[in-house]
């Protein structure tokens, strides 16, 4: 029925061009975005799925620098045991040359006086040992667990052996004389033992951390790429919505614009 009074037409025209205004709209900020999500009404499951994901993710990254670190103590824990273990090798040779009869008690005390100084090289090498301004290998660090996850049980705990010259049982070791040379070499020749197994301990925890760093890129690279199929928009998909919408917001103008002359038209049959 022709009426002026309501142009309802024209109010169906509205409704459509806000309709299709708004897909386009939301078409548009999807595809400017990169994200199939851009507001929770989107899709509500699929963005609480996302955020978690997303936040493992980050957990991870930092979990993996995390992994780097240690690793980097104990690279510069076994470097330092490693010096250590040199120097005990050249304290083996002074110690067997002193306990030799073919020395005098004159020359020993000049042996002795090297033998002296590496002990307390020992004790510097294991103190200097620092990683983040704290000692790994005089006793005097505390250490914890390493995250190496996302979630709080996920840990690994970091081990160091105290590596100075008291540990090793060598601040009292004086080879001035044959008796307390061979005593020294038995004594030294523990603590190359026990700085052996303090670089097999290193080395296992090491080889731990770099299993578990490649652990984390796998898990990274995963959950990524379920995000993705979660999150990232289709481009070809979501541009062909936009064109769709594009024409059905220029239609609803051109139908709004033809339902407001309609009004016009009517007035004529008064004339």
């Amino acid at each position: 029925m022709p009426v002026i009074t309501t142009n309802t037409a024209a109010n169906s025209a509205v409704r459509y061009l806000n309709i299709n205004s708004s897909d386009q709209s939301s078409s548009l900020s999807k595809i400017a975005s990169g994200s199939r999500i851009t507001k929770a009404s989107d899709d509500a499951a699929g963005l609480a799925i996302s955020t978690r994901i997303s936040s493992d993710v980050v957990a991870l990254e930092q979990a993996a620098t995390n992994a780097s670190h240690a690793t980097a103590m104990l690279q510069t824990a076994d470097g330092a045991a490693s010096n250590i273990s040199d120097i005990l090798m050249r304290m083996k040779a002074l110690a067997t040359q002193a306990s030799s009869a073919t020395v005098t008690d004159t020359e020993r005390s000049y042996i002795n006086a090297e033998f002296t100084n590496l002990a307390e090289e020992i004790t510097s090498v294991a103190t200097g040992a620092r990683y983040n301004n704290v000692s790994l290998l005089d006793g005097t660090g505390s250490f914890g667990a390493v995250m190496v996850g996302s979630n709080s049980s996920d840990t690994i705990s970091l081990s160091f052996t105290d590596l100075d010259a008291t540990a090793l049982s060598l601040n009292a070791t004086t080879i001035s004389d044959q008796t307390t040379a061979t005593a020294a070499l038995t004594a030294i020749t523990s603590a190359i033992g026990s700085v052996s197994a303090a670089r097999a301990s290193l080395g296992a925890q090491q080889s731990r951390f770099e299993f578990q760093a490649d652990t984390i890129a796998t898990s990274i690279e995963n959950l990524s790429a379920a995000n993705s199929a979660i999150e990232d928009v289709d481009v070809a998909s979501e541009q062909a919505k936009l064109s769709s919408a594009e024409v059905k917001v220029q239609a609803a103008v051109a139908a709004l614009a033809s339902a407001n002359q309609m009004p016009q038209a009517l007035l004529k049959l008064l004339q």
